[in-house]
């Protein structure tokens, strides 16, 4: 999960100063997310936790719909993205942040099970 975590940071960076120049807003919600990526993928290496995981779903879960609504809906100096569901970096990064979501949600369930076994004694 740590490699798909990465991945999707790295597929941001080459849209960042385009967006930066284009729609500003976008431009700093892609280095926002880049950043929490990257501090997402060392947290998960460091120390695995629920909190790591259910930070991951959001982030990357965000992400996800972020990208479907810019594909739907006309965003302020994004309007050219509407339809545009097969652009190269953007499925690069749905499908690493939609496998983090699985990753991260299977993670949290494991827990979830191994606790109620260590409490209920199994």
């Amino acid at each position: 999960m740590i490699a798909a975590v990465v991945v999707a940071a790295i597929a941001h960076v080459p849209v960042i100063a385009p967006h930066l120049d284009e729609a500003p807003y976008m431009g700093v919600l892609f280095v926002v997310l880049t950043l929490a990526c990257l501090i997402l993928a060392a947290a998960i290496a460091i120390h695995d936790s629920a909190v790591v995981y259910a930070l991951s779903v959001l982030t990357c879960g965000l992400a996800v719909i972020g990208y479907a609504a810019t594909r739907v809906v006309a965003f302020p100096m994004l309007a050219d993205d509407v339809g545009n569901w097969w652009e190269p970096l953007g499925v690069v990064s749905i499908v690493s942040e939609s496998i983090v979501v699985i990753g991260a949600l299977s993670a949290l369930v494991r827990g979830r099970a191994v606790a109620a076994r260590a409490g209920s004694g199994i």
